[in-house]
């Protein structure tokens, strides 16, 4: 239930108070998010990272591993949100201009979306770059973690601008 008090925002009730959405009468669909970041650094850090040679080992790999761990607990770090059976989880982590791109794509088949699941994963491959890498830039800055698209589910699809 959403109100002029909660200016329609469905984690509050009447009395303004959060509340995790009841999503019990919601019919199972197919839902997919693709969500993005971007972890720029110095030259000679992405280097490093390309490389491989880091004191902790591929950095990208690991990165990517603790993308899709994070999108699996993404309902342990964000209150609100609901435990949902991931269907795919993937993370790729790229080489980009100034720095390295993360895309996180998540899937499932249920009542609710996965775009905090990608945002989460996102979020987390950036920090664990950032974490194997401090050593060589502490300069890093986290950056562009956004939602690029979303598809299933009654608010149809949506695309980022």
């Amino acid at each position: 239930m959403t109100s002029a008090k909660t200016g329609g925002l469905t984690h509050l009730d009447a009395e303004g108070r959060a509340r995790m959405v009841d999503v019990s009468a919601k019919p199972a669909t197919a839902r997919e998010a693709v969500a993005t970041g971007f972890v720029r650094m110095a030259p000679a850090t992405l280097a490093l990272a390309v490389s491989g040679g880091g004191k902790k080992g591929d950095v990208r790999a690991v990165a990517e591993i603790a993308g899709v761990m994070g999108a699996k607990r993404t309902s342990d770090l964000i209150p609100l949100c609901h435990p949902l059976a991931l269907t795919k989880a993937r993370v790729t982590v790229n080489v980009a201009e100034g720095g390295l791109e993360v895309i996180a794509e998540v899937r499932t088949a249920g009542p609710t979306g996965v775009e905090m699941e990608a945002l989460t994963a996102v979020s987390v491959a950036c920090l664990t770059l950032y974490d194997m890498l401090k050593a060589a830039d502490r300069g890093m800055v986290i950056e562009g973690v956004r939602l690029l698209e979303m598809t299933g589910g009654a608010s149809g699809d949506w695309r980022a601008p």
